[in-house]
């Protein structure tokens, strides 16, 4: 399998300056709207914002709860996050993989460039395509409360 089919790309535009956005990728009460593909799950985050903190994000969902933990290695606000992202078992993926996320201004507001690599096989990269396709929908709803107070 070529590496490139283990990267994933994805690119969305937000209604949201890129302040808000960042603040909607950066803070826990924010994060806890979209970073779980399931609208019903349990959603808690842990961040400790710094170059060198950590996250963790627990989604309590059917056949789970599944936990992602990971350092910050970049932060640029608000334009742009880079942060190791891992699965606890029972999850499937045992590889760590890098999340990069620029924020770029642009006339209707902020477009995200959300670039994830490292995955071991297609398989998971596809895997979490689909679920950062439905995250990104979910923040994308969000509207007027993505970075609200």
């Amino acid at each position: 399998m070529a590496a490139m089919t283990k990267a994933l790309r994805m690119v969305r535009t937000l209604a949201a300056s890129p302040e808000r956005v960042f603040e909607a990728w950066t803070t826990s009460e924010q994060m806890k709207l979209w970073t779980c593909p399931d609208p019903t799950a349990r959603v808690d985050v842990e961040i400790d914002l710094r170059v060198g903190g950590r996250y963790t994000i627990r989604m309590d969902v059917e056949g789970g709860p599944f936990v992602a933990h990971g350092t910050y290695r970049e932060i640029d606000p608000p334009h742009r996050l880079v942060y190791t992202w891992a699965w606890e078992q029972p999850h499937p993926m045992k590889a760590e993989t890098v999340v990069a996320v620029d924020f770029v201004p642009v006339e209707d507001g902020t477009e995200i460039r959300l670039t994830h690599t490292g995955f071991p096989t297609g398989d998971d990269r596809d895997g979490h395509e689909q679920g950062w396709t439905m995250c990104l929908d979910r923040l994308g709803t969000l509207g007027d409360q993505v970075g609200g107070r």
